[in-house]
């Protein structure tokens, strides 16, 4: 493999500078500053702080609202996560073997995550409007009354619905360009071997593309963490206390509506850490299942 030359020692560095201090100033910084604010009681005009140690922390977790906020932050992720992996998955299949139309086909389904997310929530809200909304008549007719942003699991429904179409096109852009990169010899010689298709995506098809899946996992874990954000404030209305609503979301809250700057801080701290232990969680024990050709 030819090597790179550069004429100096410190060039790559200075390539490497740009990045770096974007990074910095926009995650290293602010994440330094969290810690920081999360041991004191600030003012939020900043005429004074406070240091409060642990309390921040302690008073976050012994919460009863807190643990349920996490408690649905945890089934939030779970089901958009497997939502949108298994729907990209399968419409991923279906345009792998369309032939005529297939462009068009395409198109049409990526052209969704063209969507920012607080459109996303608010087109999502058009249609389970209470008055005019089609999905609200769908389950009106079978005998459900769905009240979004009023009911807790209704809202809670539309919140899952809306953030699981927002991500199947980008999962669906991975997973075709994955089958697409599977050669064709194998294609045939599982054919040869496995009538039955199924069986052959199950023991071929899937595993080859278990890098693809493993990448997406954690993209589609810190979606549902994070860039969900949109897609909630808009469906909650401001109405958060009767709403089911994220970690993230609760920060936001606590933080820019509430002024108790140490405790948004704090609560930051907490999912940041959850966030550490769970992408360690998956390098160590899940990445042992994936085999990279």
């Amino acid at each position: 493999m030819k090597r790179v030359q550069f004429t100096s020692p410190t060039l790559p560095y200075l390539f490497l500078l740009p990045q770096m201090a974007v990074v910095f100033v926009f995650f290293y910084w602010p994440s330094v500053q969290a810690i920081q604010s999360s041991f004191y009681l600030e003012d939020p005009f900043g005429f004074g702080a406070t240091f409060v140690g642990l309390d921040n922390y302690a008073e976050a977790l012994k919460s009863a609202h807190y643990r349920q906020i996490a408690s649905f932050t945890v089934i939030f992720t779970i089901l958009v996560t497997f939502f949108s992996l298994s729907i990209g998955l399968l419409l991923a299949t279906k345009a792998d073997t369309v032939i005529r139309g297939s462009s068009a086909y395409k198109t049409l389904l990526i052209c969704v995550y063209a969507i920012a997310p607080p459109v996303a929530g608010l087109i999502g809200m058009m249609f389970f409007d209470q008055h005019i909304g089609p999905f609200v008549k769908m389950a009106a007719w079978a005998g459900w009354d769905m009240k979004v942003g009023i009911d807790y699991y209704d809202t809670a429904f539309a919140m899952i619905v809306v953030a699981v179409w927002k991500q199947i096109p980008y999962n669906f852009i991975f997973f075709l360009s994955g089958l697409q990169s599977i050669p064709v010899s194998v294609r045939e010689a599982a054919a040869i071997d496995n009538r039955s298709e199924f069986g052959r995506f199950r023991t071929v098809t899937l595993p080859l593309l278990a890098p693809t899946a493993f990448f997406l996992l954690i993209i589609n874990m810190t979606y549902s963490l994070f860039d969900t954000f949109g897609v909630i404030d808009v469906i909650v209305k401001d109405k958060a206390a009767n709403n089911p609503i994220t970690l993230v979301y609760k920060v936001y809250m606590d933080g820019f509506r509430g002024n108790d700057i140490g405790g948004s801080a704090a609560q930051s701290v907490i999912l940041m850490l959850i966030v550490l232990v769970l992408t360690f969680f998956q390098f160590r024990f899940i990445e042992r299942r994936v085999h990279y050709s």
